[in-house]
């Protein structure tokens, strides 16, 4: 049925609890894990305060110790349920983009992503990354709440 099933999070309490989901999925249906954080590019123009007090070197290097941790997360599920498990950190202003641009590169042929809740006028102004990536997958997606 599945083979290979991409895990996205974002470090959030939602993610974590659809990386469990996922990867005991994937142990029940025999299938791989790959695993992928999206961090965006370092831009002079941001509300960010990473970014604003950083220069270009050490956001990269704060990014990725935040995507090290973040993928743990998902290496350190899969190796307890006995899952095979690659993991890695994309670099996309659009989180769903690199969704997307991975589950296809990777040939996988599930998503199974969190979804954070946020409706009505919040929903509407923040955008949802889950919504995207099921507006623009042509895999299916399992969203975890």
């Amino acid at each position: 049925m599945y083979k290979r099933i991409l895990i996205p999070t974002d470090g959030s309490e939602a993610s974590q609890r659809a990386i469990l989901a996922g990867v005991e999925f994937a142990r029940e249906v025999g299938a791989e894990v790959i695993g992928l954080t999206a961090t965006p590019e370092f831009s002079v123009l941001t509300t960010d305060s990473d970014m604003l007090e950083d220069t270009p070197e050490q956001y990269a290097a704060h990014s990725a110790a935040r995507a090290s941790r973040l993928l743990a997360e998902i290496q350190s599920a899969a190796a307890e349920a006995g899952v095979a498990c690659r993991t890695e950190q994309a670099i996309d202003d659009d989180p769903y983009t690199a969704i997307v641009a991975a589950a296809q590169r990777h040939g996988c042929d599930l998503i199974v992503m969190a979804s954070h809740g946020r409706h009505g006028l919040k929903g509407l102004l923040l955008g949802s990354e889950t919504q995207k990536v099921l507006v623009h997958s042509t895999i299916p997606v399992l969203v975890h709440r």
